[in-house]
């Protein structure tokens, strides 16, 4: 019979990519079925509970404690993964002290600490960061919120802040930003150079960035917003105060905006901004008139990006499958699909997505699963592809698939080798299987290297293309 043992580390915090890594570590251990270590928030104490991972212990822990969760084939096996939990969480904290990190306690140790700091990275429970950002702002901080689970009433009301004192609010859910030339979360490695990004997406951030990277044009900054700051009830505020800061910098000479196509009074108000700017703007609302990131960097580079670079398929009939880490790749994809005369479904649910998931819908289908719904209680899959390697594996068996479409975006923060691991999958597979057509996000100065991935990727038979657009039509192409 099953053993679930908690473990509850009192006023504990540690990243939650950190808390990912050690979960996914501990769960490969001999002997647990499952293992999450979450902080001890009521809506992760019921994702906990859920999963069968919550014992009476965790179920006291308050928001400011870790909890270590563990269900185990027996005691002795339960009692080592809370062992190797607490060395890993040691381990992690020894490495930055000795990586010359300065290990803090609070927020006015850290400002002792780096007394000429200008921006606070928040990530804590959605809770608690409105709180934290607000403390950051006043203390003269621009703020970027990687949390999520903000109150869009908290957003507006810390934006107005920000704006007033001159500050940048980036987020909430801000998952990606360039600043100054250094990458913040997950972000890529590109060169300095006069292109300032404002993005509601981290994705198109990532994309678009690597794209004009790769093209040889380097990003002054990329400024993320968060996914409601063009929303009716946000307004635009920091799309506008990005867009202002990008005009003053000298280093920037073209500015890029990325979004979904907002509501219309925030679009007019975009629209009259840009207007007035004195420097080169593309305007890349996906959709609207075509427009995809792919064709967003063209327009700032001034020529085609890929011409004559389409990997050769041929036709196969049978549904296509999109199988995405980035949910803005995966509207760019269903944006280039349509437009290709395939009726695509987007976000198809997958039934029991938590425990073995299955994609049998009779229609062309795609599918990001690093939304919310997904990454409950389990990392998010550009972290841990585990969720989406078993959907690939079954999509492969599927003999009514004709093609299976994926994003690989590599950088920091990323897995270390999701090629490889889709390579894993791709090889297990029959020899009569889909045709699967790929691109990577990112570049060769990434850790796990561009160029690296692409040929891991073509060494198995996936089809690499040059951008997540070019892939989509690719994909397209090769239904019959």
């Amino acid at each position: 019979m099953s053993v679930t043992l908690n473990r509850v580390r009192r006023g504990f915090y540690a990243d939650s990519v950190a808390l990912m890594r050690i979960s996914r570590a501990v769960s490969a251990l001999p002997g647990i079925e499952a293992a999450s270590l979450m902080i001890g928030t009521p809506s992760n104490r019921d994702l906990l509970s859920g999963s069968g991972l919550l014992d009476a212990e965790g179920a006291k822990a308050q928001a400011d404690d870790l909890v270590i969760a563990v269900r185990a084939a027996d005691r002795a096996a339960a009692d080592a993964a809370l062992a190797e939990a607490d060395k890993l969480l040691a381990g992690g904290q020894a490495k930055a002290a000795h990586g010359g990190v300065t290990a803090v306690r609070g927020f006015g140790s850290a400002l002792a600490a780096l007394p000429d700091a200008n921006l606070a990275l928040i990530s804590v429970p959605g809770e608690f960061a409105a709180a934290e950002a607000r403390r950051a702002l006043e203390l003269g901080l621009h703020v970027m919120m990687f949390s999520d689970n903000v109150s869009v009433e908290d957003e507006v009301a810390l934006k107005r802040l920000a704006v007033s004192k001159g500050l940048l609010l980036m987020g909430p859910d801000c998952g990606t930003a360039l600043i100054g030339g250094a990458p913040v979360a997950f972000a890529n490695v590109v060169p300095r150079g006069d292109v300032g990004l404002i993005s509601a997406s981290g994705t198109g951030l990532q994309e678009v960035s690597c794209l004009l990277a790769r093209a040889g044009r380097g990003i002054s900054h990329g400024i993320g917003v968060g996914g409601r700051d063009l929303s009716e009830q946000v307004g635009g505020l920091m799309t506008l105060a990005a867009f202002d800061a990008l005009e003053a910098d000298p280093a920037t000479r073209h500015i890029v905006i990325i979004s979904k196509p907002p509501a219309k009074g925030v679009a007019d108000r975009i629209a009259a901004r840009v207007a007035r700017s004195a420097k080169p703007v593309t305007l890349c609302l996906l959709g609207a008139g075509g427009m995809t990131l792919t064709s967003a960097a063209e327009q700032v580079m001034g020529r085609p990006l890929h011409e004559g670079s389409l990997p050769k398929a041929g036709k196969r009939k049978g549904w296509l499958r999109g199988l995405y880490s980035g949910g803005t790749l995966c509207n760019e994809a269903q944006i280039v699909l349509l437009a290709a005369g395939l009726e695509v479904q987007s976000n198809v649910p997958v039934p029991g997505a938590a425990e073995t998931a299955r994609l049998d819908i009779g229609a062309h289908s795609l599918i990001d699963l690093g939304d919310d719904e997904y990454t409950r209680g389990r990392p998010h899959p550009m972290i841990d592809p585990e969720l989406r390697n078993e959907l690939l594996a079954q999509t492969l068996a599927d003999p009514a698939v004709a093609v299976v479409l994926l994003d690989v975006v590599i950088g920091y923060g990323a897995h270390a080798d999701p090629a490889g691991l889709i390579a894993q999958v791709v090889e297990s597979a029959a020899p009569d299987r889909p045709v699967v057509v790929a691109s990577i996000t990112g570049t060769d100065a990434d850790p796990q290297g561009y160029a690296r991935q692409a040929a891991r990727l073509a060494a198995c038979g996936v089809l690499v293309a040059a951008s997540n657009a070019q892939a989509a039509a690719l994909a397209a192409r090769v239904v019959a």
